[in-house]
């Protein structure tokens, strides 16, 4: 719908879908739907909660957390203003709203994205509500409704938004270790990150009529492939279609549809009593400043103490990561592990490329390895889809981790990817989905896992990946949210100021080695690993033998817990205290 005036001011706004002039006080009794052709306008949060919970029954969670600029990000404005603006338009202190209520007299606890905000992407502050509320649902004992409208992780925040989706899947893999219903509602429009997280790793799925969900955005897809899209891509019922959500509902029926899912977890639930009720609006400032976060672990307090290697500039960093000679995951695995047996397929029906794992030894202990493959050549790049995994890639991985863990062996990571393959194909398998399954699952593997990037670490294709106890990095790799190219062409003039944006990113291995992403920097021969292959080999051997060796000897469920610390700090309070101490 669309409008000139403020909305409370109007009378009437036009349906984006038909362009119908509609009368807004008509339109508001509809829900916010179109009653010509049913075309679903976007909520606000508060307005999306008003139409769910129960009259009388919110009682909204503290939502005023440290005011955070962890990279000191600044791009045609610096990230503070953007944030001030948002905050100023939307009347909301970030892009989710919080709290408990009941829904048809069941009780839940309620994280509503909103999209007005920043685009509901998710950084360091939403990331962490969004898990206090996950917690609270943990004690509480009741289930957790999450309602995404986002455009993915929040650039502005480099590699800590992307820490994020580990830390709000880890939180959902608590609720269902502890048999907790999760469910997700999603709304127009929930991409990236989002998608590939909490949007798509819930017990249930459920689609508003209208919603589009993907791991890639459309203008994204098309850019890479040169191809139109097919009708309806990405849509509701194209998701419904492809099997990758529970049902689609009008919004008219999402309260009631809810009601009834919660029922049915509620008849098992013990009697408790009623959630606390709250009278004022949720559509002002609300709740008290958090205490502290807690101090990091000591492995992560004693990485960032370490001396780090001379550095380089940004853009220099990321072209050295993308050498077409630089080591690959098979150079490794025939140079730093032995007796590797390729393992090789999804059992649904693919063999990606992009992922190549197996059984291997490292120093004569047995170990499950997991790559990414590129190439060194143009043949071999474009059969490897460029190291980009697909569906099929990372339901592989998946299926090599649970084996491992059934063996009792170790997962080592290899990470070198410019991101998940963004393709319609990829899409109508579920990359979301897939890349939000293996991220859950190595929140509650119990082995040990220890990744190292190794080239380029590319978002979520990365974090696939790269969710362990400890996590390495080559001198000259990078990890970031986005590509350079991709964050200058959205948040600058044009992609030209994709150098500017590395910098800004704080994508190299001495920046995110301070920001606590990675716990160690592997040293690479005086130029790079392309001009000394056997030397950095050694290197890597020894680091993955130094940190590897005492992981084994903890127990499994210490093992998870500590791995479950290390991806909870990331929060935006510790954020804060991060940006602090530089």
């Amino acid at each position: 719908m669309t409008a000139t005036a403020p909305r409370e001011e109007r009378l009437w706004s036009r349906c984006a879908g038909c362009s119908s002039l509609l009368y807004r006080k008509r339109l508001r009794r509809n829900l916010d739907v179109c009653p010509e052709c049913g075309a679903h306008a976007r909520l606000g949060a508060p307005e999306r909660l008003r139409q769910l919970v129960d009259p009388g029954s919110l009682c909204l969670l503290p939502d005023l957390l440290p005011a955070t600029d962890p990279i000191d990000f600044v791009d045609v404005l610096p990230y503070p203003h953007r944030l001030t603006a948002a905050r100023a338009g939307t009347g909301l202190p970030e892009a989710v709203v919080c709290g408990t209520a009941t829904i048809g007299g069941h009780p839940a606890a309620l994280a509503v994205m909103d999209f007005r905000f920043l685009g509901g992407s998710l950084g360091s502050a939403v990331g962490e509500l969004i898990t206090r509320t996950a917690e609270r649902a943990l004690d509480d004992r009741i289930p957790l409704v999450l309602v995404t409208a986002s455009g993915g992780a929040r650039m502005q925040e480099g590699a800590l938004s992307l820490m994020q989706m580990a830390t709000v899947s880890q939180a959902i893999a608590g609720l269902r270790e502890a048999g907790l219903l999760t469910v997700s509602v999603l709304t127009d429009p929930t991409y990236g990150g989002v998608a590939a997280s909490f949007a798509t790793n819930t017990d249930l799925v459920l689609a508003e009529s209208g919603a589009r969900m993907g791991f890639a955005g459309p203008r994204v897809i098309r850019q890479v492939t040169g191809r139109e899209l097919p009708e309806g891509f990405q849509t509701a019922d194209f998701l419904l279609r492809h099997g990758q959500v529970d049902m689609v509902v009008q919004r008219r029926s999402l309260r009631g549809r809810l009601s009834a899912l919660l029922a049915a977890a509620d008849h098992c639930r013990p009697s408790r009593p009623p959630v606390p009720r709250q009278e004022p609006s949720p559509y002002r400032e609300r709740g008290t400043a958090v205490g502290p976060a807690p101090a990091a672990d000591a492995v992560g307090a004693a990485a960032v103490a370490e001396p780090q290697p001379a550095v380089r500039d940004a853009w220099d960093t990321v072209r050295i990561a993308r050498h077409p000679g630089r080591p690959t995951t098979l150079d490794y695995l025939d140079s730093v592990f032995d007796g590797f047996v390729e393992l090789h397929g999804d059992r649904l029906g693919g063999d990606c490329p992009a992922v190549v794992g197996g059984l291997a030894k490292l120093a004569g202990r047995h170990v499950m390895v997991i790559g990414h493959q590129k190439g060194h050549t143009t043949a071999e790049l474009v059969a490897r889809n460029f190291g980009m995994a697909s569906p099929a890639g990372h339901r592989k991985a998946l299926r090599l981790m649970r084996l491992a863990a059934r063996l009792g062996l170790p997962v080592v990571t290899l990470v070198d990817t410019p991101g998940a393959d963004p393709g319609v194909s990829a899409e109508e398998h579920g990359q979301a989905a897939a890349i939000a399954e293996n991220i859950l699952t190595l929140t509650m593997l119990p082995t040990p896992v220890l990744a190292v990037i190794t080239g380029e670490g590319g978002s979520g294709g990365a974090l696939a990946l790269a969710v362990a106890d400890r996590v390495l990095m080559l001198q000259h790799a990078v990890y970031s949210v986005i590509s350079p190219e991709g964050c200058a062409a959205i948040l600058w003039p044009d992609r030209r100021a994709a150098p500017q944006a590395a910098r800004a990113l704080r994508l190299t291995a001495p920046e995110l080695c301070r920001l606590g992403v990675v716990d160690e920097i592997v040293p690479e021969p005086a130029s790079a690993a392309h001009d000394d292959p056997a030397e950095t080999a050694d290197r890597l051997r020894a680091a993955l033998l130094a940190n590897l060796l005492p992981l084994l000897d903890v127990p499994p469920a210490t093992l998870v817990r500590r791995r479950r610390q290390r991806f909870r700090r990331f929060g935006a309070a510790r954020a804060g205290t991060r940006a602090g101490a530089r």
